[in-house]
Formats: C-alpha cells, sequence, structure tokens
C-alpha cells in the first residue's frame, strides 16, 4: 500500500459537479448539493437548535470530500453561534483528498460561499496521511481531518461527537465506509443523544445502526431521493481505563500557568490565547536568552524515514503542523532545503524513501545531483518569532513558586531540561549544541543545505551548525566545536563558503533537551509514587486496566532535541485538546507514544524501578 493517499480520479458532470471513477458516484447532488447538504445533514441533525447554549459543539462526518458539507455548516454557526465564546468542532475523514484545484472547480458553484470556501482553500491540507488541524479563531472553528482508510482512522482516533453527518458514497459503492465495526466505533465516539443524518436509508445501514444503539426514523428524503435517515444514539458509553493518562481535563481551566517562554511555551501560550484563554508565562531573562529557541536562527525541516513506523508519522505529522501554523508570522521565511547523503547507505535509504514517499512531489523530489530536495520548508528568525507568539500571553520574568503554583488548576511546564527541578523523575538528556553566525555577508536569497550539520543563508546573513555533545554543566563555546562545523560546512560546500571560513564569526552554545526514545515528552504529568505502584505488575507485560493516578492539572512539553520548532506546534495542540476537552489532532498510538507515562512503564518493564 503506498504511503501517500490517492488522488481522486474525477469526472465532471454538469459542468463543475465531481463524479469518482472509482466509487462510480457523484461528490454531491447533481441538482443542488448546498440544498441536499442543507437538507440531509443540517436540518438532519436539528442545527442550529442543537447547539444553543453550548459552549462547544463537536460534529464528525465520514467522507470530508469537497468540503461542502463543512462550509455550509460552518455558515450556519457564523449566523447562530451561541456567544463569542464558543467554538465549533469538525472531526472528518477522508481516504482520498481532493487537490485544491479540484475542491476549488467543485466549490465554485455557490458564490455565497466564496469567503469561508477561500478560507479553507488557503489552508487546504497537504496531501499525506495522518492527522491535520486547522483553526480559524476569529470564528470559533476548528478543522480536525483524518487522512486515511476509514477503517484504520475512526478505531485510532480520540474524541466525542455531537452530531454526525455520514456522507461516504453509496454503500453499494463504497462498503467499506459502512460496516458494522465502523458503525460500532462511531457509536463509541457519540455522547447520549448524539444525532445522526444519512442519505442511505439501506436495510443493513439501518440494522447497523439499531444493533449499535442508535433509534433509526425514516424521513423524506432531498431530491431525487425518495427518503433519508435519521438517528438518535439511546446509549451511555462506559468509558474505558487509562493508564497512559491521556483524557481529557475534567472541567475547563480557570488560570493557566506556562512555565518556560521557549518554543514549548509560546506556541503552548499561542494555541490557548487564540481560544481566548487568558495565560500567565513565567521564565527568567538569562533563561530565555541562553536556551536553544534564542538561537540567530532555526530550520523546520522534515525528518523522513524509508520505512512507515509510528514514529515516522508523528515527525511528518509534527513538520506539516510546524509549517501550517508558522506561515504569514513575522521573523518565518521560506526556503528549499538539499540534503545530501552522508553515506551509501543513506543514499539507498533516499532512494527506497522517493520509491514510496510519505510526501506528495510539491514537498519531495530528488536533489538535482544527489540526495532530496525538500520543498518549502521554513528559516525561522527565533527572536521575532517567539515574541510574536506570546503577544496575548502575560509574560512575567521570574520563575514560581511552588505556593504560588497552587493559584493555577493547570499548570503547563516548557522549562526544556529545567522541567527536573519540578518533576526530578523524567528521563532528560541533555545534549550541548554549539552554532555559527556570520553577518554582513552578500546579500543572499534564503536557502538552506543539510546532511547532518546545515547551513543557511538569509539576506546578509549566515548560519551554520550544529554539534550534539554531552553537556559537562556550562554552555561556554568552544574552538573543537567551531572547527567540527567548519568541517561541516565545507562538506556541505555552500557558495559563500569563503566568505565565512577564514574570517572570526560568533558562535554561540545551549543546552537541548532530548529522550532516550527521541520521541518529546507531551501529556498530562503521573505521580510517579502512586503510578509506580499501581502498575509494578507491568514488569510480567500485562499493562493493568486502570487510570494512571496523575499530578493533577499538571501537563509537559519537553524532550524537543534539536527539533523544538518542529514539535512545539504539534505539542501545543495535543495539550490544549486535552485541557479543553477537544478532539485529539493525534492518533490514541499517538498519545500513548508521547506521554511521560511510558517512560515510567518502561523502567518497570526493565526492572529498573525506584521508588
Amino acid at each position: 500500500m503506498s504511503r501517500l493517499p490517492s488522488i481522486p480520479n474525477l469526472e465532471w458532470q454538469e459542468g463543475n459537479v465531481p463524479f469518482s471513477c472509482a466509487s462510480d458516484d457523484v461528490y454531491y447532488s447533481i441538482h443542488d448539493g448546498l440544498s441536499e447538504t442543507r437538507r440531509v445533514f443540517l436540518q438532519g441533525c436539528n442545527l442550529p437548535q442543537s447547539w444553543n447554549n453550548r459552549n462547544h459543539f463537536t460534529v464528525a462526518e465520514l467522507g470530508f470530500g469537497t468540503g461542502l458539507n463543512f462550509l455550509a455548516l460552518w455558515q450556519l454557526w457564523n449566523e447562530n453561534r451561541p456567544s463569542s465564546d464558543s467554538w465549533l468542532e469538525f472531526v472528518s475523514f477522508e481516504n482520498s483528498p481532493l487537490t485544491p484545484e479540484q475542491a476549488k472547480r467543485a466549490l465554485s458553484l455557490w458564490s455565497s460561499l466564496n469567503d469561508l470556501s477561500d478560507l479553507l482553500l488557503q489552508s487546504w491540507p497537504t496531501r499525506a496521511k495522518g492527522v491535520r488541524r486547522i483553526e480559524w479563531p476569529s470564528f470559533g472553528v476548528g478543522l480536525t481531518l483524518h487522512i486515511d482508510e476509514v477503517t484504520t482512522a475512526l478505531p485510532a482516533s480520540k474524541f466525542t461527537a455531537n452530531a454526525w453527518f455520514l456522507d461516504g458514497f453509496a454503500p453499494s459503492r463504497n462498503p467499506e465506509m459502512w460496516t458494522e465495526e465502523v458503525l460500532k466505533c462511531l457509536a463509541k465516539r457519540s455522547h447520549p443523544n448524539s444525532q445522526i443524518s444519512t442519505y442511505s436509508v439501506a436495510g443493513h445501514v439501518r440494522r447497523g445502526l439499531e444493533k449499535v444503539g442508535f433509534k433509526v426514523f425514516k424521513k423524506p428524503g432531498h431530491g431525487n431521493k425518495r427518503e433519508r435517515l435519521e438517528a438518535t444514539y439511546s446509549r451511555e458509553n462506559s468509558v474505558g481505563p487509562d493508564p497512559y493518562g491521556i483524557r481529557w481535563l475534567d472541567h475547563p481551566p480557570k488560570r493557566i500557568a506556562i512555565l518556560g517562554a521557549g518554543i514549548a511555551g509560546a506556541t503552548l501560550a499561542r494555541a490557548l490565547t487564540n481560544q481566548r484563554y487568558k495565560v500567565d508565562v513565567f521564565d527568567l531573562h538569562s533563561n530565555r536568552s541562553l536556551a536553544a529557541s534564542r538561537n540567530k536562527f532555526a530550520l523546520v525541516m522534515p525528518r523522513l524515514d524509508a520505512t512507515d513506523t509510528l514514529e515516522a508519522k508523528i515527525l511528518i505529522d509534527a513538520y506539516i503542523t510546524a509549517r501550517e501554523s508558522y506561515k504569514g508570522m513575522p521573523g518565518v521565511f521560506e526556503t528549499h532545503v538539499t540534503q545530501y547523503p552522508r553515506s551509501d547507505k543513506e543514499e539507498a535509504k533516499f532512494k527506497k524513501l522517493l520509491d514510496d514517499a510519505p510526501l506528495p512531489e510539491d514537498n519531495l523530489v530528488p536533489a538535482e545531483k544527489s540526495g532530496l530536495l525538500h520543498k518549502h520548508c521554513l528559516i525561522i528568525k527565533p527572536n521575532i518569532l517567539i515574541d510574536a507568539l506570546l503577544q496575548e500571553a502575560t509574560l512575567i520574568n521570574e520563575l514560581p513558586s511552588k505556593p504560588e503554583l497552587s493559584d493555577y488548576n493547570v499548570v503547563m511546564l516548557a522549562l526544556g531540561m529545567a522541567t527536573l527541578d519540578y518533576v526530578p523523575w523524567l528521563e532528560l538528556n541533555p545534549k550541548l549544541g554549539q552554532v555559527e553566525f556570520k553577518g554582513n555577508c552578500a546579500t543572499l536569497p534564503a536557502s538552506a543545505l543539510a546532511a547532518g550539520h546545515f547551513a543557511l543563508s538569509l539576506g546578509k546573513e549566515r548560519f551554520w551548525g550544529a554539534t550534539f555533545d554531552p553537556y559537562e554543566g556550562n554552555t561556554s563555546v568552544s574552538n573543537l566545536a567551531r572547527q567540527s562545523n567548519l568541517i561541516g560546512l565545507r562538506n556541505l560546500n555552500p557558495p559563500w563558503l569563503k566568505e565565512v571560513e577564514d574570517y572570526e564569526n560568533e558562535s554561540r552554545a545551549s543546552v537541548r533537551a532530548t529522550t532516550p526514545d527521541r520521541l518529546p515528552l507531551v501529556g498530562s504529568i503521573p505521580d510517579y509514587e502512586l503510578y509506580s505502584k499501581s502498575f509494578r505488575s507491568y514488569s510480567n507485560g500485562t499493562l493493568p486496566e486502570i487510570d494512571a493516578p496523575l499530578k493533577k492539572g499538571w501537563y509537559i512539553s519537553s524532550g524537543f532535541g534539536t527539533r523544538g520548532f518542529t514539535w512545539g506546534p504539534w505539542a501545543a495542540s495535543i495539550l490544549t485538546a486535552q485541557i479543553l476537552r477537544k478532539p485529539f489532532p493525534a492518533t490514541e498510538a499517538t498519545l500513548k507514544a508521547v506521554s511521560p507515562a511510558r517512560q515510567i512503564l518502561r523502567r518497570i518493564k526493565r526492572g529498573k524501578l525506584a521508588i
């Protein structure tokens, strides 16, 4: 199976109505798709009445297609938003996303949706499998799109819906979207009294919905369709065990403290202020100036693996999230990155990767001579970007005492290695990285090269490095590290090499917090002593089916290693979802893979637990 989702093979009927050749079906009614959406899905789910007096309302959909249902719902939300603080969440599943050009043509029929469709098309998701999260804060609208087979993506998702649009192609032409297993998952992700609407009245669909707990009613159809279905969920789902601590916060937070004003803390602050929450960010001037987040430049580029592992998928999601989150922000510049192989083995890996690429050709192609060309990467000026991210937060130039933190019902640790001052049992390993900078060079456009080391240019400035050495207790720059970076620069051989190799430059060393498995720490912080006792039996390989004892209201965003600007927005989106009870923009397996609880479980499994 290809790592890339397929592009739909379309024919166009009546001018601009898309017809799927694979499913032998239209995406919407040839007579008037927008009227069909309003009748079948919006009225069928009793909208807007169902979201009256609600601060959050979640609609889920099987089959994103052209995005027409989402846009019609968004338009209705704009006209009937309960309050300026209310949020509409839309969760959708799509295996074969349209290209932006296909979507634009399909949506061109409805001028009344132009303003909203333009906003959607500007943020149209990259064609890559995974979970995309897009927000429009001024409207209070969020879209979480799972791009994969519904039979894979729906069981892996984590959210609860108030309403469902079942809008896959007809069951006879797209049977995998209407199976009993899919309907069971749908029921598990439904609130009591959640409503469903669908144009399909197929007998096995009706019986399947009834079997998993829905009361089903036939209703008058639309256009040439005589009937359609509406259904209401009649059960209350039990909540299963949560050994990794990925459950949502019980109640909306009243006061939020973020400790750390580097990229981890700044992206958290931005995500939460976008939700109209007031946030206090604590940090020391000295910490901010010495941290890796305050280097002269940062480079955001993907790290791709030839095999389709969970870690590889997580890194792609994080990269795409970062790229989209920073788009249009100050201090952010787009560039291509040429990545050279460092060995014959890596060259073979690159070839294998290109043979089954996880990113489309507008993102990834072979480099001109050898290696990979990554398109639409980012060069970042951290000081400018971080200050912009923190603009709406309250910045407090000190670290709070533990008694002061008791005034907050949510505390988020984003302090890098200093996180150990608050949670000493975490496995965070310091690595010292030195980088080099030179200004006042000849003006060049944005460009970047990478092969273990990196070299980038922007205007009159040059930036290269970086070392990755054991931390010996200080951040002093060294001539040895400078020489290592110069050797790396010569191997990359940028056009500006002669400008910098024989002249004095500015060096800077800072500490990166890493984890043993190279994945970040994102999520709730367990109570170490209680967790260790409760899960001691995991030493025999069986995970107890109980909830993780947690340090209530405490969360972490750390362990980013050398990819802080890549991990930051993705980690922030997960933690924001967790504390605000939103759909998670990640699979459940991903949430477990980055959960801090994994480190305790690993110690128990290896017999290295100390209490």
